[in-house]
């Protein structure tokens, strides 16, 4: 059995600022752009096993949701079978989901993001890969977002580091 969390994050142009370092008594540049593109990152972590899978869609709804499942499915390893933990939106819960077979979804309550360590995965991209910059096009935030999101898989340890819950790897 493989335990996975999943959520979605909204990226764009309106883009968050975060700490930067510089010399005392200086000021460094933060762009923000006042424009308002923006696409969506899909992701799920493995963190037992330091695995994701992830997608960028232009839109949070069913049929995202059920390209990421495939996604997150063929992460799954042969023969296991995944726990989805994710939130209870809309999406998640539609009668139109197709959930495969080596899934199972498994719902946290509601408002309740600090249960989720894909909550924290979110912070981590914006603060290290998508923050203090302004995109050009709406494929420039799609680009940016896959490159995060890619850089981040190719860190499995950092995976571990940033999803692992002991109270939920127990067993």
């Amino acid at each position: 059995m493989e335990l996975w969390w999943q959520d979605e994050a909204r990226i764009g142009q309106k883009n968050k600022m975060t700490r930067r370092w510089a010399q005392r008594g200086t000021r460094p540049s933060a762009p923000h752009d006042q424009r308002t593109l923006w696409t969506y990152i899909f992701g799920a972590i493995c963190p037992k096993k330091g695995k994701g899978a992830g997608i960028v869609m232009p839109w949070c709804d069913t049929e995202a949701m059920n390209a990421h499942l495939q996604e997150i499915s063929r992460e799954v390893d042969n023969g296991a079978h995944a726990v989805l933990i994710l939130d209870q939106a809309g999406w998640h819960s539609s009668a139109k989901l197709i959930v495969p077979e080596n899934i199972t979804l498994l719902f946290l309550p509601p408002r309740s993001p600090e249960l989720n360590p894909v909550e924290n995965v979110w912070q981590f991209l914006r603060d290290n890969w998508l923050s203090n910059r302004v995109f050009t096009s709406y494929d420039d935030i799609v680009n940016h977002c896959c490159a995060a999101w890619n850089k981040l898989v190719d860190q499995p340890w950092k995976i571990m580091s940033i999803g692992m819950r002991d109270w939920a790897h127990r067993f």
